[in-house]
């Protein structure tokens, strides 16, 4: 029997954008218009083409103007890079995200740095990066940012001392969220796939979040006694009990085991998953106020 308090991404994730939704009709009331959204769709990707759509229909639901820009697979860096820049210049527009993966034959980076710093509503902007290493105001990548929201509500907002170790070193989410728990005042682990003695450096942190992309990796014996534990892994396995060729969704940690050490455990689907978007719409909300010269909201 697990002992663990299950982290409900999903639900905390819905109460995160029906605050938003009130803090969107201020907004409306005080400027005359909403907050906009536009996400730019590069070929015709399933997985991709699933998630901006239902980016486009949370963005709706809180009353967001929601803009989505479908271009065929084959579309040129220059016309890509073009549209990011009227969308820079587009006043109904507060936030830009081009879904990612693009197609091979474009470039990434280029397309990233291409987006005006204050409309990356997914932080991963050069600048977006060295803001939140500096300390200074911008917008943080959706997931990490998600990540920090559950921790506090689990640990509350005082981190200060805590042991956190972050497996992982990816600029999506294992950099950004260590900037992030550094910031809180916690004593940050950043580890990866060349940490000699990975599972003794695990076993010393009060939380860990695991964003390396190795099915069910963290064993239950790495897990110090009541640690909070937030899985970002999000990995398809086979499962023969479901029949031939089928597969389920594990996370980095294996659950089950570790649900009997960890204090509180965020499930794999239903954890951080559903705060990604949440958070999408949050710095959606962050930044336009911003760029109409207005506090940021409170009591999200």
């Amino acid at each position: 029997m697990s002992t663990a308090r299950l982290i409900d991404g999903k639900g905390f994730a819905e109460g995160l954008r029906g605050r938003i939704a009130d803090k969107v009709r201020a907004f409306a009331s005080e400027t005359g218009r909403v907050p906009g959204l536009a996400v730019i769709l590069v070929g015709d990707d399933p997985a991709s083409r699933v998630y901006v759509a239902n980016k486009g229909k949370q963005t709706v639901e809180v009353g967001m103007a929601s803009f989505e820009h479908r271009l065929p697979a084959d579309t040129a860096q220059n016309d890509l890079i073009a549209l990011v820049q009227r969308l820079n210049a587009d006043p109904a527009v507060d936030g830009i995200l081009c879904q990612l993966p693009l197609p091979k034959h474009l470039d990434e980076l280029a397309v990233i740095a291409a987006i005006d710093p204050d409309k990356d509503v997914d932080g991963l902007h050069v600048v977006s990066a060295g803001r939140l290493a500096s300390g200074l105001p911008g917008l943080v990548s959706c997931t990490p940012l998600g990540c920090m929201m559950l921790i506090r509500d689990v640990l509350g907002d005082d981190l200060s001392g805590k042991s956190a170790v972050v497996i992982g070193r990816s600029i999506l989410v294992g950099k950004p969220v260590a900037q992030l728990l550094l910031a809180a005042n916690c004593t940050v682990t950043i580890a990866h796939s060349r940490t000699r003695d990975l599972p003794s450096v695990v076993r010393g942190a009060d939380i860990v979040v695991a964003a390396v992309g190795r099915p069910e990796m963290v064993k239950a014996d790495w897990i110090k006694p009541g640690a909070t534990v937030i899985d970002v892994g999000i990995n398809r396995v086979p499962a023969p009990e479901k029949g031939e060729g089928k597969t389920r969704l594990v996370g980095d940690v294996a659950f089950a085991e570790c649900s009997d050490v960890a204090g509180a455990i965020t499930p794999v689907p239903g954890g951080v998953g559903p705060m990604t978007i949440a958070c999408l719409l949050y710095n959606t909300l962050i930044a336009a106020h911003r760029r109409e010269g207005l506090a940021e909201p409170e009591g999200l």
